[in-house]
């Protein structure tokens, strides 16, 4: 069964304007990924983010973006085994304000892509409430599409890691775990599995954020 046969079928209008619905390489996107102190947004805290823009299906490294995040408290140690970044590393780092300022202005009126979005859609969304602001952005989950890409078979509630799909595309892992690595990593599996779908359909943004609302 071709990718196209299984996906295309459950494909409803997506729940934006028509200015999604043009074709994905002519279109902008914003990929970004946030480390942070653990999984819960009630309770957890960003301490670091990485943005780069996409723009006409190229990854624009020259525009990204990167910066620590002052968190309250103490960094635990079961997340500083995975960021690397411990509470003095973020003594005098900027406040959450200015992140959400930054990644605004960067976003825009763009399309968000980011690997296992419902974490960073949580966070972000707590941040500019902070801020008093909406994140209201579309997003495009890269782990949802690799799994549909890759047909990898899952337990629920599990997904696609990111250095799992970058390697079986035959990418490279720009240093694990840290913010901007991640984003670049990323945005270079995004661009990967947009052409594998591509391949059975005329691809627009529109489907591609279709594709990950059931699951991000």
């Amino acid at each position: 069964m071709s990718v196209a046969t299984d996906w295309t079928r459950r494909l409803r209008r997506p729940r934006r304007s028509a200015a999604a619905d043009v074709d994905w390489r002519a279109d902008t996107f914003v990929v970004i990924d946030l480390e942070t102190t653990g999984l819960d947004a009630r309770h957890d805290h960003v301490v670091s983010y990485g943005a780069v823009p996409i723009r006409a299906g190229r990854v624009m490294t020259s525009e990204s973006v990167y910066g620590l995040v002052h968190v309250p408290g103490d960094v635990p140690g079961s997340s500083i085994m995975f960021h690397g970044l411990r509470t003095q590393d973020l003594d005098g780092a900027p406040p959450l304000a200015d992140c959400v300022a930054t990644l605004d202005g960067l976003i825009g009126e763009h399309p968000v892509v980011a690997h296992c979005a419902w974490i960073e859609r949580s966070f972000l969304r707590k941040a500019f409430r902070r801020s008093y602001l909406s994140f209201t952005s579309a997003m495009i989950d890269t782990a949802v599409l690799a799994r549909r890409v890759l047909e990898v078979e899952l337990d629920p509630g599990q997904a696609v890691s990111l250095e799992y799909a970058a390697t079986e595309l035959g990418l490279p892992v720009h240093s694990p775990h840290h913010a901007l690595g991640d984003a670049v990593t990323t945005a270079s599996l995004f661009l990967a599995l947009a052409g594998r779908l591509e391949r059975d359909i005329s691809l627009t943004t529109a489907h591609l954020i279709a594709l990950s609302e059931g699951s991000s």
